[in-house]
């Protein structure tokens, strides 16, 4: 609202505050109040919210959250913005994708629509989830703040129960994408900066005591079990069935821990063997589906149910010409069927987390997943803010998918300059990462030493795979430096090629010229004869399955788009070098065959 400010007697509040933000950024919303959601039934609140763009946040500036309901005549004063009426978008969506004059914009957006519920039952609580909201997201309800969550492709849930009145309720979200240098990730990147809520919200209602996380996985002959609930109780209960288990967890302080022998049938990309798991405590029952399995290191060996694996892989974006982020279960299956095509056993999802579904599909069809954070090329490792955004997006990921068999290892980075600022960051989120799951191996995309051509980056000695992304025959133009490379680097552990490619454009023309099909597919015959001779090389990620948008990217040939995609941006047509991998990988599982 326009309240008086104490600059002077005729100035006011709204105009002359800079620090308007200030009040709204707790970062309340984080890992630690997530709730688990598997098997709940909740109300989708998807579907048509009415939307206004606020370039210059005057929003937050005037407190339109607190803008009581009156019709327009009997208002005493002129608003800049009603949040009960006016245009409305979909839930979710991406607001580049509906109007071209919203297409370059970056900045807040407000979100606004009615629920009307009944009165709660006695102990009853309300917990609001948005699986995506890019990027920071400031939740309003009934002119009440409640929080607030950084993080564009993580998950977070706000508890309404004491906010929320029986009838009409109005919740309010103001989504801002704007790149900053203190976020994760920063200003410059290489993929197209989405803004909105492009992600399911729902509304889940629990009993008093309610299930904040649970976490399953194979340790030796037995299955380690941890249990958190939030609210009075002294057990849990936890039922596999299929493996003859039903047992009672005891709960100290909420947290409850058992290690229960067992010998379940392992998942694997050949057999992806899931179980059912259901958990009880009090009155809140969730469930979830789970396969067990290990995945180590051992020299430059990855290991999976103990045997030695190569990652048959290919890289994709969160990215589609005509929804942007947005996803469904059809495109998803898509993406896993052309993976399938290409001989894949292996995804490696760039460059932030994708939606949740995508690990329960790897699950389902027997993919092995690379999964990561935004932690992309300058991020300001020196910002102790920066660190505290990249840790919570990694718990938050980890907390959300450390369930799923498919996801083999995490990774913390991604091209990131070799200082010491820079390592003491990725140190703190590789322990981060092992704290929150010491079951799954911790990589990031590493430096060559381009001076002394070989695989050198401080960072190697932290993790457990280093993933090397290079473009010889594109980016570097001497291709015989990566034979060099190659013969020069001895690492200790495992590599994964997980980037390297070309663009290839329709367009082009049929010589061999640069962005053409054929120089493309030039570049995969050549990375292909010089990789196979490495035998520290355990995969490859090669970059990328489609064509996807990027601001950066404007000469003749992409027109905003790159195009190193193994298949064009409508996601049907596919290249020459689609299946000169496909080959190669026929001969790599023909190879490592029983």
């Amino acid at each position: 609202m326009l309240e008086r400010s104490d600059l002077a007697e005729n100035a006011l509040q709204a105009l002359h505050d800079e620090g308007y933000d200030a009040p709204f950024n707790t970062q309340s919303l984080n890992a630690d109040t997530l709730i688990f959601t598997g098997g709940r039934q909740g109300r989708s609140l998807d579907g048509d919210w009415f939307f206004c763009v606020d370039l210059l946040d005057t929003g937050l500036r005037q407190k339109w959250f607190a803008l009581p309901q009156a019709a327009p005549e009997d208002r005493i004063e002129p608003w800049d913005y009603d949040p009960r009426a006016g245009e409305t978008i979909p839930v979710p969506s991406c607001w580049q994708m509906l109007k071209e004059k919203w297409y370059f914009f970056e900045g807040s957006g407000w979100y606004s629509r009615a629920v009307t519920l009944d009165a709660a039952a006695p102990g009853q609580r309300r917990f609001l989830h948005i699986g995506a909201a890019q990027y920071d997201c400031k939740v309003f309800v009934n002119g009440q703040f409640m929080g607030n969550h950084y993080g564009g492709s993580t998950p977070f849930c706000v508890e309404l129960t004491d906010a929320l009145e029986p009838g009409e309720n109005w919740i309010m979200l103001c989504v801002n994408n704007s790149r900053t240098r203190d976020r994760v990730p920063m200003r410059n990147t290489d993929w197209f900066n989405y803004g909105g809520v492009y992600r399911e919200v729902t509304l889940y209602e629990t009993p008093a005591t309610v299930i904040r996380d649970l976490f399953l996985r194979l340790d030796g002959d037995v299955i380690a079990a941890d249990v958190i609930a939030d609210g009075p109780a002294d057990s849990a209960r936890l039922e596999i069935p299929g493996l003859g288990i039903d047992i009672a967890i005891p709960l100290a302080d909420g947290h409850g821990q058992a290690r229960i022998p067992a010998r379940p049938d392992l998942w694997s990309p050949d057999t992806p063997h899931l179980y059912d798991v259901a958990c009880t405590v009090g009155g809140d029952r969730v469930t979830d589906r789970v396969g067990f399995r290990t995945v180590e290191r051992r020299g430059t060996d990855i290991l999976l149910n103990g045997k030695p694996l190569f990652l048959r892989g290919i890289s994709v974006h969160e990215d589609d010409a005509t929804t942007g982020k947005v996803t469904t279960e059809a495109d998803l299956r898509r993406r896993f069927a052309h993976a399938r095509d290409l001989g894949c056993n292996f995804l490696r999802l760039a460059h932030y987390p994708h939606h949740d579904r995508a690990a329960r599909i790897a699950d389902e069809m027997g993919f092995l997943l690379w999964e990561e954070i935004p932690v992309y090329w300058a991020i300001d490792f020196a910002n102790p803010d920066t660190l505290r955004d990249a840790t919570n997006q990694l718990r938050e990921l980890i907390r959300r998918d450390r369930n799923r068999a498919s996801v083999a290892i995490w990774s913390i980075g991604n091209e990131n300059p070799d200082t010491d600022a820079r390592l003491d960051f990725m140190r703190r989120l590789a322990d981060t990462a092992r704290a929150e799951d010491p079951t799954r191996l911790i990589a990031a995309a590493c430096l060559v030493n381009h001076a002394r051509l070989r695989i050198e980056d401080r960072l190697a000695q932290h993790i457990d795979v280093i993933g090397l992304n290079e473009y010889y025959g594109w980016y570097d133009e001497d291709f015989d430096e990566l034979r060099v490379i190659g013969e020069n680097s001895d690492p200790d552990r495992p590599v994964i090629v997980s980037e390297t490619g070309a663009d290839g454009d329709h367009e082009a023309g049929p010589d061999r010229g640069l962005f053409s099909l054929a120089y493309q597919a030039e570049v995969y015959e050549k990375q292909i004869a010089t990789l196979r001779r490495l035998d520290y090389v355990k995969g490859m990620s090669p970059w990328i399955l489609y064509d996807f948008r990027v601001e950066r990217r404007q000469n003749v040939f992409q027109r905003g788009w790159n195009r190193k995609g193994l298949i064009a941006a409508d996601k049907t047509t596919r290249k020459p070098a689609f299946d000169i991998l496909a080959a190669y990988y026929a001969e790599c599982a023909a190879r490592d065959a029983p």
